[in-house]
């Protein structure tokens, strides 16, 4: 009788360690395929954004949308204009807040008054751009995608009148120089994704 139990108690620590083994291997093969899938859509993105103006910003910008984006291209497009449309928002609001501010000289309030309102131009057209890059179809897919890089142009225009404002006038006040940094980084996002739309093919 000792000796079934003792044969018994064997086959389970048998059987146990097997299905441990078992699990262990089937672990470190999602594992091996988890970060091997990961490195795959890094490899991707960063062959994707060599091809703009601003590769590292692009980079740095989209990486930790990468699950999202996969290998993508469409995915890739959306994400970098709904992020830079993230961007350009967030600078109306720090240009808006700052526009407050006082010891601003008359000059100065006039190119940031100017430069909210190309901000605000550049937001629509981020905006139209977005929407319809989310909905294209149809059999003039060429077209609709001339628009879309027609929009982005012309943020990326309305973004560096409003940079050349603080530029002509040589400004060297901190809030001044805080609005055209934010304002630039938005121009270099909006640049980035125009060079990945320029990519799309169909």
């Amino acid at each position: 009788m000792a000796a079934k139990i003792t044969s018994s108690s064997s086959s389970f620590v048998v059987l146990a360690s097997l299905l441990a083994l078992l699990l262990c291997i089937s672990t470190n093969v999602q594992l091996s395929l988890a970060d091997t899938t990961s490195k795959t859509y890094k490899n991707y993105l960063q062959t994707a954004c060599n091809s703009t103006t601003y590769p590292q910003l692009c980079f740095k910008s989209l990486s930790s949308y990468t699950s999202t984006i996969k290998t993508n291209d469409l995915k890739l497009c959306r994400t970098a204009l709904a992020v830079t449309l993230k961007a350009a928002r967030n600078a109306s609001s720090l240009v808006k807040a700052l526009s407050k501010q006082k010891g601003l000289s008359k000059t100065e309030a006039g190119i940031v008054k100017d430069c909210i309102e190309e901000i605000g131009d550049a937001i629509d057209e981020l905006k139209q751009s977005l929407k319809a890059l989310g909905s294209l179809k149809g059999s003039d897919i060429e077209f609709q995608i001339a628009n879309i890089k027609t929009w982005i142009s012309a943020a990326i225009t309305d973004e560096d009148t409003c940079t050349e404002g603080f530029e002509e006038r040589n400004i060297t006040d901190e809030v001044m120089i805080k609005i055209r940094k934010s304002i630039v980084n938005v121009a270099r996002l909006t640049s980035n994704g125009l060079a990945l739309i320029n990519k799309l093919s169909y």
